[in-house]
Formats: C-alpha cells, structure tokens, sequence
C-alpha cells in the first residue's frame, strides 16, 4: 500500500483493450481490494449502450472523465444524456470530481466553454 502511505488515491480508467468491458475494470479492482484503488469512469470509452455499463461503474468511481464531441469526435462520436449519467452518478453517491475530455474537432475556445455549460447544466 504505498499509496496508502502517501496518501494517493489511484483510479483505472475504462478504456480500450484491457479495461474495455466494465466486468473487467471491476474484476481488477475487486482483486486488488483495497479502499485505495477506485475507478476513473470515463464516459465515452464504450462499445455499445453506455449507460448500464457506467452503471455498474459509477459505485466504485473516484472521478469521472466527462467526454464531449463538438464538431465531431476525432475517432467516433457518442451523444452522451449528461442529465442521464449525472442522475446515475448521484444515485451511486458518487461525490468525487467530473473532468472534461474535449475530443471533439471545434475550436477548444468554443467548445470549452460550450462543454463546461453543458456539464454545469446536467450536474447542478
């Protein structure tokens, strides 16, 4: 536990390969079993319906990577139900930060501003 002893709270990211599939974040952090080991819920790393899948997560989330697509994602794009996902969130007593992952082709000095709003907007 060095992260215990320095006081650092460690997140796994749902991402591609190894982490793609929720059961196989979770089957990590209930292996490593330790109150120091939590997730970062990233929402727009997914294959399929995301929503039961960040269900599942949203317990055990630390933080949470609110992704946005303006312009088009650089890859693919999700439209994403903030309201949905922040209504799950709460619902998990999920209280930790939410972070924005821009990936979207606008210019960041619309789109920032437009992401933030949309997020204030769901989450308050």
């Amino acid at each position: 536990p060095a992260a215990e002893e320095a006081g650092v709270m460690l997140a796994l990211e749902n991402h591609w390969g190894l982490t793609t599939r929720p059961e196989a974040v979770l089957r990590i952090v209930r292996a490593v079993n330790s109150p120091w080991l939590g997730v970062n819920l990233d929402t727009g790393n997914w294959a399929g319906d995301p929503y039961p899948q960040i269900e599942m997560l949203a317990p055990y989330a630390t933080i949470v990577q609110a992704k946005t697509y303006f312009g088009g994602g650089e890859w693919y794009t999700l439209e994403l139900d903030y309201r949905r996902i922040a209504a799950i969130l709460r619902a998990a007593g999920f209280r930790g930060w939410v972070s924005l992952e821009m990936e979207g082709k606008e210019d960041p000095a619309t789109a920032v501003p437009k992401s933030l709003e949309l997020l204030r907007q769901a989450f308050s």
